[in-house]
């Protein structure tokens, strides 16, 4: 079982061939090691420090081409694709460009497993995935901030509000085959990506295993804010909550989910009327309010705790695991 004390520093970073285009935009051949690649996680090896909003809004806009065509966000590239990317502002001078010192070492200390393909932090509630939507810096931008010279890239994303186990790829085969796993049914032994949460819900669970499955469909508020229902037209979704323990009469529970949709947890939770403790959307404001006056719960109680998986088709077994975050753990002893 592979563990966290390497700290490998070898791995190359991104390169593609740019050839010069016109109007100061550049074309950019994609390297072979790229095939599969969708293109805007391309765009953001190649444009360091451009918040994702903004590189959404070039693709929408057509200023970015794939072989001389326009392209949505989401295509997958082949290698020796060529790639229009106009030019970039990334910052007005003098704006600052660095993550905070506390920010680095919040991200530093952060770490809790890794090794010469992969690493993973035990992300804090309120730092995002990523940069954009007026974030400058995310957790994948500060640690490329601390390991300049190293190619990482996001394998999946935890909402900002959520705690938890966060892995970066830094080789792109790594990247390649978790991403693969991701697509994969986790509910068939031995395959996908096993996730595990630790939440509190809203009032009293039953006893066993309450398994939901019901389909979600994420829109777009006014402002542009995302909102995810249930709704027969969305996607397949399916958790499994289980109660570890009651405190204070709320359910504290483990989650595993087999997909992995926008807000599953906290919109599944909503549905059975047992919402996630401290959810700001989707939560039960009175009851929100209540464990902030009693148990200092002043955050969203999510966690992502578990992750396991294997790499190599299922040779080199992973089980990474991210403690409870002793605010959390606080909460759980005042409510007895």
């Amino acid at each position: 079982m592979p563990r966290s004390d390497s700290s490998d520093r070898s791995s190359r970073s991104d390169t593609a061939t740019p050839e010069p285009s016109r109007g100061g935009a550049r074309l950019v051949r994609v390297p072979d090691d790229r095939d599969g690649q969708r293109l805007d996680n391309f765009l953001s090896g190649q444009l360091k420090g451009v918040p994702k909003s903004l590189i959404y809004k070039i693709v929408r806009s057509g200023q970015v081409r794939v072989n001389g065509g326009r392209a949505k966000a989401e295509r997958k590239l082949a290698g020796g694709d060529e790639v229009r990317i106009p030019p970039v502002r990334v910052a007005e001078p003098g704006q600052a460009t660095t993550p905070a010192k506390g920010l680095l070492e919040a991200m530093e200390a952060s770490i809790v497993f890794e090794d010469a393909r992969l690493l993973a932090i035990s992300k804090p509630s309120g730092i995002a995935s990523h940069g954009g939507s007026g974030i400058s810096h995310g957790a994948i931008e500060t640690l490329r901030a601390l390991r300049p010279g190293q190619s990482l890239e996001l394998v999946h994303r935890l909402d900002r509000d959520t705690s938890g186990l966060l892995v970066v790829a830094k080789k792109r085969s790594a990247l390649t085959e978790l991403q693969a796993l991701m697509r994969e049914d986790a509910s068939v032994k031995g395959r996908g990506i096993h996730k595990r949460y630790l939440t509190l819900l809203v009032g009293r669970m039953p006893d066993g295993v309450m398994s939901v499955d019901a389909p979600l469909h994420v829109g777009l508020r006014q402002g542009g804010e995302r909102h995810v229902q249930v709704n027969p037209q969305g996607k397949p979704s399916l958790s499994h909550f289980s109660v570890i323990e009651r405190r204070g009469g709320q359910s504290y529970c483990e989650v595993r989910i087999e997909t992995g949709r926008t807000h599953q947890i906290r919109v599944h939770a909503q549905h059975i009327g047992h919402p996630v403790a401290g959810d700001p959307k989707y939560g039960d404001e009175a009851a929100n309010r209540r464990l902030r006056e009693q148990a200092g719960l002043k955050r969203m109680f999510l966690h992502a705790s578990t992750l396991e998986f294997s790499l190599d088709d299922g040779r080199t077994p992973y089980l990474l695991n991210a403690p409870l975050p002793p605010e959390l753990a606080a909460v759980l002893d005042r409510l007895g």
